[in-house]
C-alpha cells in the first residue's frame, strides 16, 4: 500500500504556522509606549466635564 501525502493539506497548514509566526513578529515590532506624562496628556484635553447631577444632588439635600 503506497503513502499518499495531503499535499493541500500539507500548504495550507504550513501557511497557516507561518501566518502565526509572522503576525507575532509584528506585534513585537511596535515600540512599547514609555514615560507617559499624564499631567501633559490632561491639559492637552483640558478639563474633565462635570457632572451635573452630583453637583445639584447634595445642594438640594441641604435645603
Amino acid at each position: 500500500m503506497g503513502v499518499t501525502r495531503l499535499k493541500r493539506k500539507d500548504r495550507k497548514n504550513k501557511a497557516r504556522a507561518n501566518n502565526k509566526v509572522a503576525r507575532i513578529k509584528q506585534l513585537l515590532l511596535t515600540p512599547v509606549i514609555k514615560n507617559v506624562d499624564m499631567d501633559e496628556l490632561r491639559a492637552q484635553f483640558g478639563e474633565a466635564p462635570k457632572n451635573k447631577k452630583a453637583e445639584e444632588a447634595p445642594a438640594e439635600a441641604a435645603q
